[in-house]
């Protein structure tokens, strides 16, 4: 099956992954619209199926590993090395730092894949490559399942999403909803404090 943004965008409402409400982002923005990528990752064949449009896309690039932010980005990671055949790890918060732990390293002149389930900013994304860059390692490309941004973000290096979308958020002080007075939820993996 080759998806495009249609079947992607039908197959997030179809496992109730794309949310609507008031919603704190991993960013700390504020958005009317929410993606919980682990709704349509928890079933193994549209993990597969979302997940090869980014192994097709990287598959002939000399990656050496994949790499993904925990939590969101294991799933994706993990789906995209198996593809590939490539060793994957993760990069899990310490102290409010990303860093590899677990036994985790990358080795000099590598050649990275950086994978994550959905981008707003790309703080996660950044992180982790600067975690490889630190290793002397070579950041090859960008892999991720939502593009929030619809292109806005630029990692400096090839990047590929399976969907783009322009998803609008805010900055705590000018959001809208929050002047309304509608009730600010975190449905991410992040804690971070949710303040009315």
């Amino acid at each position: 099956m080759s998806w495009n943004d249609v079947d992607i965008l039908r197959t997030f409402h179809e496992t109730d992954a794309l949310l609507h409400g008031h919603f704190l982002l991993t960013s700390g923005r504020h958005s009317e619209v929410y993606f919980q990528c682990a709704k349509i990752l928890q079933h193994p064949d549209y993990a597969e199926e979302l997940c090869s449009i980014i192994a097709d896309e990287f598959c002939d690039k000399n990656i050496d590993v994949v790499i993904a932010p925990a939590i969101g980005g294991i799933i994706v990671g993990h789906e995209v090395a198996k593809q590939i055949n490539k060793r994957f790890i993760f990069a899990e918060r310490e102290d409010k730092k990303l860093t590899l732990r677990r036994g985790f390293s990358i080795k000099e002149g590598e050649r990275v894949l950086v994978c994550e389930d959905v981008v707003t900013t790309g703080g996660s994304v950044f992180e982790v490559m600067d975690i490889a860059k630190s290793c002397n390692a070579e950041v090859a490309g960008v892999g991720f399942i939502v593009d929030r941004s619809n292109g806005k973000v630029d990692f400096g290096v090839p990047q590929l999403s399976t969907i783009k979308l322009e998803a609008i958020s805010y900055s705590p002080e000018e959001c809208p909803l929050c002047k309304n007075g509608s009730e600010l939820v975190k449905p991410g993996s992040r804690k971070l404090p949710v303040k009315s």
